[in-house]
């Protein structure tokens, strides 16, 4: 997975911004990264703080691009810029503010093309990663919302590798039915980004009107709407779990299925499912999980976890460089 990203960066090399240019994390990352040569680290920071950090814990960072907000040439360019952005939700002193914080600035650097990507959240809240990327890149054209998923991988014993789709498992609490339908749609697009083909099973406690009540109707009005929103792909709800993983219970349950048995993008029908459902996979089922990445955003900024390791950071930077258009 990571071998065709990569190909896919050296053939059209990108610039990410870490927003922790001090982090450990990030600059064992970002030194990894350079000997690459495919994807260049902008570090966020003051420089002689970041060199300092580097040399102490004996990182090459060389060849990273250093930004200090506080130093920062165009500030004023990029003020005028994100006043115009808000539309009258912020004064130029309340942008000139916020651009003092790294997540902020860093977003603009991005928005004004001075980067490609953004990977930010090893000290930051998910919040506020989000929300900068959502007042300033804002959602792309088509999309009403953000989202997000996981992908998970594992590698049998075999030596096959199996690679599984799953959203939304850390964004939105309660999607609406809509809103499922453009988490599918999203998500079953990312899944092509890494090379799967897309099985897509609206997931509920009931397969096909075993069940009834509520959310049940949701995931099957959700997965209908999703079919004629997107013919092209292969989609079908509601599906219990077993249903949509398993070929014996998938002939049993829903014989005239296309997608049951073989299913391997998820759709959960609320956060609460979705971050369970991925964490037993990663803790009990040997899933390797990268994520949460975010979905629906007008350029790709991505959310670390604050308990992240550098692989973490590492892997993560180039999953999210390799979203970017050619």
């Amino acid at each position: 997975m990571f071998e065709f990203l990569i190909k896919k960066l050296k053939a059209h090399p990108r610039k990410i911004v870490f927003t922790e240019g001090t982090d450990p994390r990030i600059l064992e990352a970002s030194a990894r990264l350079l000997s690459g040569t495919f994807l260049t680290p902008v570090l966020v920071g003051n420089e002689e703080a970041i060199q300092k950090a580097a040399e102490e814990i004996g990182f090459n960072i060389r060849g990273a691009i250093i930004i200090d907000p506080e130093t920062f040439e165009d500030m004023n360019k990029m003020v005028d810029t994100m006043v115009e952005l808000r539309k009258g939700k912020m004064t130029p002193d309340q942008c000139r503010a916020a651009l003092k914080q790294a997540n902020y600035f860093g977003t603009m650097l991005v928005k004004m093309g001075y980067a490609d990507a953004l990977l930010g959240g090893a000290t930051y809240s998910t919040a506020d990663t989000v929300r900068p990327a959502l007042q300033i890149i804002k959602t792309k054209p088509g999309s009403k919302i953000v989202s997000s998923c996981f992908i998970l991988v594992r590698d049998s014993a075999t030596g096959d590798r199996e690679v599984l789709a799953m959203g939304d498992c850390a964004i939105n609490i309660k999607p609406t039915e809509d809103e499922l339908v453009e988490i599918a749609t999203e998500t079953a697009a990312t899944a092509k980004v890494f090379g799967i083909d897309p099985k897509v099973a609206f997931l509920s406690y009931s397969t096909l009107g075993s069940g009834k009540g509520e959310d049940v109707d949701k995931m099957r009005n959700a997965c209908a709407k999703a079919k004629a929103a997107a013919p092209d792909l292969a989609i079908d709800g509601e599906l219990q779990f077993d249903a949509a993983v398993s070929p014996t219970v998938a002939r049993t349950k829903c014989p005239d299925s296309k997608v049951a048995g073989h299913a391997n993008t998820f759709i959960f029908p609320d956060i609460n499912a979705g971050n369970i459902g991925y964490k037993i996979c990663q803790r009990m089922g040997g899933f390797d999980a990268y994520g949460p990445i975010l979905q629906g955003l007008n350029a790709p900024i991505n959310d670390l976890s604050r308990g992240c390791n550098a692989q973490e950071v590492y892997s993560m930077a180039i999953i999210t460089a390799g979203l970017c258009n050619d």
